[in-house]
């Protein structure tokens, strides 16, 4: 009998629990900008020195931290089960904890593309500057979907929704779309489980498993119980 699907929605819950701050967080500098100012198009137009100063920021504190032990337990849950991880978040933690079956749906930190032609994608690790261009001579800009852009990656993500047996939730308050619309994609005899300290209403029809907790407490206890015991 083939093992079960597990499709695993993360979002800031599980990346703040390694120490990466929220645009709330940063404090400083960034109090007078409003998180639109750096992430969207209107910003990059408008201030694209401010936009790049944030994102060079952001990679810089992603080189600081390091995976926690709710994304280890998801790259060990790989070894045992079919598992499709789909991240709201743009760090690589996931990466760097072992998963190798990872979607970025608002794309990479690590990463910057053409301005004018999206799919000149290049792996950038230190700070990017006015001036750095792709090779058809366009501006380079982060490699992430901003406020008012289309988020590429949704269709992939819900065709493997569409065929997940389970889906885990974790570290997500289920507010932000397209991403918190997958979990409509699910077939019908689809199990849910969701972890989070303030978990969001979900009004779905499948059976559903609310673990009030962190990621880091509450996601390798579970993955040791499916690795032991089976999705009972």
């Amino acid at each position: 009998m083939d093992k079960p699907k597990i499709v695993v929605l993360t979002g800031a819950g599980i990346s703040k629990e390694s120490g990466i701050p929220t645009f709330r967080d940063l404090g400083g500098w960034w109090k007078q900008y409003r998180i639109e100012e750096v992430a969207s198009p209107e910003g990059w137009r408008r201030n694209p020195e401010a936009v790049l100063a944030f994102y060079n920021l952001r990679r810089r504190q992603l080189k600081e931290v390091e995976p926690n032990e709710a994304h280890y337990a998801l790259a060990e849950l790989e070894k045992h089960y079919p598992v499709h991880i789909i991240t709201q978040n743009v760090d690589d933690l996931h990466e760097r904890a072992g998963s190798r079956n990872v979607l970025h749906l608002h794309g990479e930190l690590r990463k910057v593309r053409s301005e004018r032609n999206p799919s000149l994608v290049y792996p950038w690790d230190g700070d990017l500057h006015l001036g750095d261009t792709a090779e058809d001579g366009a501006q380079l800009r982060p490699h992430i979907v901003w406020f008012g852009e289309p988020v590429p990656a949704i269709e992939e993500a819900a065709r493997s929704v569409g065929d997940a047996d389970v889906m885990l939730i974790v570290g997500t308050s289920m507010q932000v779309y397209p991403a918190a619309g997958l979990v409509h994609y699910l077939p019908p005899h689809a199990r849910v489980f969701y972890v989070d300290p303030h978990p969001a209403p979900l009004h779905i029809p499948h059976p559903l498993s609310i673990i009030e907790a962190t990621a880091v407490e509450g996601v390798p206890p579970l993955v040791k119980k499916w690795i032991n015991e089976g999705i009972g």
